[in-house]
């Protein structure tokens, strides 16, 4: 058959799943989510710990107002689309996708369990001054931040892997 003769493909309609799309999306959502909270763990971390302590309770509630919605709607996406993944994924590269969203939803609630409690006492501590164990309370938040970056990190290295792989099983095409 010629190709002018071969019928041409049907078109994909307004609904269909778009397998590129999502696994972008996922890529692009654990990267960003991993990017954040590593630039966080290997700048602001260390520049918190040199600057006087009232400087850094100021900063510290200043970032984190706009940190709130920020890095909670990257977690989000990155869970959200991780989780597509998995669910449009078959075999060994739904396990991994899983592991991903997993990872990142591990990442959010390290943060709202760990940090963001923490993070409302810094906020007093900006107007009224840190207690006696501060430094204790601070080393609590550095340990659960570099936590949630590392389950950032793998969740992002894993998406990293599927993207790189050329086996079709990581994500079913669907056509009207």
């Amino acid at each position: 058959m010629t190709a002018i003769a071969r019928p041409l493909p049907a078109p994909r309609t307004a609904g269909a799943k778009q397998p590129r799309v999502v696994r972008a999306c996922a890529l692009l959502s654990a990267g960003l989510l991993a990017g954040a909270f590593g630039y966080g763990a290997v700048n602001v971390v260390y520049a918190f710990r040199e600057v006087p302590l009232d400087v850094r309770f100021t900063f510290h509630t200043a970032l984190m107002q706009v940190n709130g919605v920020v890095m909670q709607s990257l977690m989000g996406l990155a869970i959200l689309s991780c989780a597509v993944l998995a669910v449009r994924a078959t075999g060994r590269h739904r396990w991994t996708a899983g592991a991903a969203a997993a990872l990142a939803f591990s990442s959010f609630l390290i943060t709202r369990l760990g940090n963001v409690p923490i993070n409302q006492h810094i906020k007093r501590w900006a107007i009224e001054g840190p207690p006696a164990d501060y430094a204790e309370i601070l080393g609590r938040w550095e340990a659960f931040h570099f936590a949630r970056t590392g389950c950032a990190l793998l969740a992002f290295a894993l998406i990293v892997l599927l993207t790189m792989s050329n086996d079709p099983a990581i994500e079913k095409e669907t056509h009207p």
